[in-house]
């Protein structure tokens, strides 16, 4: 087969002669017309989705996730996956603020160290798959762990501020323009340039085409391929630094997830995984369609849950129709001989259409699944959470629905799984939306800061819970203290060890406020108690299953261990299970958030104690200070929410 018919751009061998109009468009490009699709049904199911700063805020929110996909792109059409784009980023924009910030390194060579660390990266995934021999898939699943691993060694598991200078590339030119949008053009651009006028973009199709066919025609497919790999990595790097920058800062954990987000992009946009097919066109409708169908669900208050189960549905969708475009091109291909090309087209035109009428049909049905519970009052106040997988935030979520209903409020809640960028999408959203009030429980206090300037900019009162916004205006913070509670939890632990013994500490996710901060108030209170050591310390991401692991394997090398301290009760109860017999006599275990699950622990003996901060009490006092705040009326600039430690004696008091 010639290179030429592998090309994505090449025109059909019907065309009538004349130009492009708008129907033979769509008809040539599925993920187009599901683009079109979506965004009249959004229109006309939202009044707030078709304004100008809500189209940017779409084009803001698909940068990042386009600008990597880009790069998968290059890796897809040669028919190899990329799984580190999401970690690759997250460290090249890590050595950017470490090397500028920290080491004094002038800003113009750190640029040129992060953009290095991406190629450095690509590279190495392309020896791997090239001399290696390793399948794409695990040699990038390696460099994933890898990237992600480094990233939290230079950080040491904190956010690090980012260049002041270099922010601005996630700022807005002339007040309105936003520059990672100019950004994600200009990559696009690259991209299209590369796939279709260089020697290096014709390899990658003929590689995906038919590798051994390349390599027998005089291809270098092994050089080839790590200079695909390492375009892969630079792609990474750059959109690294544009989301560091929209955070202004540099955040160990920032892109989980989004190599997934990049794949599916690039498969939504038409891109084959088979290999052969795929242009950059495509790949930045992919980016739009996820970004529009956020936005979208978003300014529709649809449930958290059901968002992503909208976007699930669309890339299995995606990767359905990739599976049966070629099924539907093999078939043609073989009756080319006996039919024209244009009634061989009519197969892969129909799946198309197909494809846009059930994303649409998916998005509506949810939407009135959801809306049939709204409440359909004028007043709208928006919930962004930093994650509602953990109790704790799950009981906040309960505490501010239920106030809001009593209030007769419209309480729109998201879910932010721990991804900073993901929250300052939703916060741009909730501005977009017309919210009356905007409720935030920070993934991380410094990166929601200019996600909540705009906030402050679009006259919409911020209350933050639980956590504090740094350098934004916000109404009033409703929130426990962390230091405190950690200072208490190390009294209690030390009083009930008798002020000797040994400990261990299981830490919360690394970079997140609350484990910072619950492990530095614990660090301080158990200096008052030298007859105490602290062993080891290790993380568990404030999960259950990853507290009973790092447990298990702390037993193997500290057996004889008196204390443990957990930074919250999830954690504490995965503890309790790797101890065994021994939780609640030989060892004590203090967990923190007083959950339902950790008081019954209290209850029954296995936990000693847990550090209680009634997370419902806390939603419902920041609904109430929100709704408040929205009607103009004078709230407290802090509003403390009492900590207890509780423990066997006091426990009913809490259940």
């Amino acid at each position: 087969m010639a290179t030429t018919d592998l090309r994505p751009d090449k025109p059909g061998a019907s065309g009538t002669g004349g130009g492009l109009d708008l129907r033979r468009v769509l008809l040539d490009n599925g993920a187009l017309s599901a683009l079109v699709v979506l965004v009249v049904a959004m229109s006309l199911l939202s009044g707030d989705f078709l304004t100008t700063q809500n189209l940017l805020n779409v084009g803001v929110q698909a940068a990042v996730t386009a600008i990597l996909a880009f790069g998968v792109t290059f890796v897809i059409v040669a028919a190899g996956i990329d799984l580190s784009v999401g970690s690759v980023a997250a460290l090249s924009a890590t050595v950017l603020a470490w090397s500028a910030t920290k080491e004094g390194v002038p800003v113009w060579i750190a640029l040129i160290l992060a953009v290095a660390t991406g190629l450095a990266c690509g590279v190495v995934n392309g020896l791997l798959v090239s001399y290696g021999k390793l399948p794409p898939f695990i040699a990038t699943l390696a460099m994933l762990s890898i990237g992600r691993g480094l990233s939290l060694v230079i950080s040491q598991g904190s956010p690090i501020a980012f260049p002041e200078s270099v922010s601005k590339v996630g700022d807005t030119l002339g007040g309105w323009l936003p520059v990672p949008v100019l950004v994600m053009v200009a990559m696009g651009l690259i991209t299209a340039v590369i796939l279709a006028r260089t020697y290096l973009g014709r390899s990658m199709y003929a590689i995906g085409g038919n590798e051994e066919a390349a390599r027998l025609s005089g291809l270098r497919v092994k050089r080839q391929k790590i200079a695909i790999y390492a375009l892969s990595g630079l792609f990474a790097a750059v959109a690294g630094i544009v989301l560091a920058s929209r955070l202004v800062s540099a955040q160990p954990q920032a892109a989980q997830g989004y190599e997934l987000d990049a794949i599916a992009a690039v498969v939504i946009g038409g891109a084959s995984l088979a290999g052969g097919v795929g242009k950059a066109s495509g790949t930045l409708i992919g980016a739009l369609i996820l970004a529009v169908l956020r936005n979208g669900l978003n300014l529709l208050s649809v449930s958290a849950f059901w968002q992503q189960v909208v976007i699930g549905v669309v890339i299995a969708l995606a990767v359905l129709l990739d599976s049966l475009r070629r099924r539907t091109s093999a078939t043609a291909g073989t009756a080319a001989g006996s039919t024209s090309s244009g009634a061989g087209r009519k197969g892969p035109q129909a799946l198309k259409y197909t494809l846009a009428a059930v994303l649409a049909a998916a998005v509506i049905a949810a939407v009135s699944l959801w809306n049939n519970g709204s409440s359909g009052t004028s007043t709208k106040v928006g919930l962004s959470l930093s994650t509602l997988n953990n109790p704790f935030f799950v009981q906040m979520k309960e505490g501010a629905q239920a106030e809001a209903e009593k209030a007769g409020v419209d309480l729109t809640v998201t879910d932010a799984q721990n991804d900073a960028s993901q929250q300052a999408n939703q916060l741009q959203n909730f501005a977009s939306g017309n919210m009356k009030a905007v409720i935030v429980n920070p993934v991380d206090s410094d990166a929601v800061g200019p996600a909540a300037r705009a906030a402050n900019k679009a006259g919409i009162p911020v209350v933050a819970a639980d956590r504090g916004v740094n350098k934004a205006d916000v109404a009033t913070l409703v929130a426990s203290d962390n230091v405190a509670g950690g200072r208490q939890a190390a009294k209690a632990l030390a009083g009930e060890l008798g002020g000797k013994g040994t400990v261990v500490v299981l830490q919360g996710t690394a970079g997140t406020s609350a484990s910072r901060e619950r492990g530095q108030g614990f660090a301080e209170g158990i200096k008052a108690f030298p007859g105490i050591k602290v062993v080891a310390k290790q993380p568990a991401d404030f999960d259950r299953t990853k507290g009973l692991d790092v447990m298990t394997n702390l037993l193997q090398s500290h057996s004889g261990v008196d204390g443990v301290f957990a930074e919250n009760d999830e954690m504490a109860l995965g503890a309790v299970k790797a101890l065994g017999g021994k939780a609640g006599k030989s060892v004590s275990v203090v967990g923190f958030d007083g959950t339902p699950d950790g008081l019954s622990a209290v209850a029954d003996g296995t936990l000693y104690a847990s550090v209680a901060q009634q997370p419902k009490e806390l939603g419902r006092i920041a609904v109430r200070n929100a709704v408040a705040a929205a009607d103009d009326e004078k709230v407290p600039s802090l509003v403390k929410v009492p900590v207890k430690v509780v423990t066997a004696k006091n426990v009913r008091d809490f259940q």
